[in-house]
């Protein structure tokens, strides 16, 4: 099964650490955020896409065509036009099968991505504070999603996505709309695929977001507690 990874984006949030890298390899715990995504990946994903932009030959160079037993294929984004766009750059590498998508801006689970492998077609979240800043979530109590809204100003649920998603052939009959600042997300895609097919909600245990400079630290602090913890 493959896995495609978007890591093509500037990290702007994150300056001035991604002012000479790219946010997916600013070390947290020694190793690139981008090598903590493959340590999270199930064994059944045999085969990685990565999309690369910004400061890519970082990622290449130390990633190579094949990285923990997986094999590496990249595909560049030249323009920042969203997750959708991306997703649809991978998509002749795809062949019409099931896949796993994942962001790397994001510390996660082995064991939450491989429940989200159990469904045919899935998208992990998490109950937070304050879901304005995220992908938000309705879902019925079977956890079939019922909507989902790009960063909503009045958030209808507190089901945060973590970006991780088991998906198919079909979100490709679902092309996102242009957002109003170009780009065009992937979170509408699935908005319009829920109508027709069931997409499963799958609660994480575990999802540390990175999105700010000082996130680096109290990501190394909850890695370290949880390394402990399964001693």
């Amino acid at each position: 099964m493959k896995a495609v990874i978007l890591a093509a984006g500037e990290g702007l949030r994150m300056r001035p650490l991604t002012e000479s890298r790219p946010k997916p390899m600013i070390e947290i715990l020694g190793k690139p955020l981008l090598h903590h995504i493959f340590d999270a990946l199930p064994d059944e994903i045999d085969e990685v896409i990565i999309v690369v932009g910004y400061l890519e030959d970082q990622i290449r160079n130390y990633f190579s065509d094949s990285f923990g037993g997986k094999k590496i294929s990249y595909v560049h984004q030249p323009k920042k036009l969203g997750t959708a766009q991306a997703l649809w750059l991978v998509r002749p590498l795809l062949h019409d099968k099931r896949f796993l998508m994942l962001y790397a801006d994001d510390l996660q689970s082995k064991e939450d991505v491989k429940k989200c492998l159990a469904y045919p077609l899935s998208i992990m979240v998490k109950e937070v504070e304050d879901p304005r800043k995220f992908g938000v979530i309705t879902a019925d109590d079977n956890g079939k999603v019922l909507d989902l809204v790009e960063k909503p100003v009045m958030p209808l649920s507190n089901l945060a996505s973590t970006g991780v998603k088991v998906l198919d052939s079909k979100i490709f009959n679902y092309p996102a709309r242009q957002h109003p600042n170009g780009e065009y997300y992937i979170t509408d895609s699935l908005s319009q695929m829920v109508s027709d097919y069931e997409l499963i909600a799958v609660k994480a245990d575990f999802w540390f977001p990175i999105g700010y400079p000082e996130d680096i630290k109290k990501a190394e602090e909850v890695l370290r507690a949880r390394q402990i913890k399964e001693i």
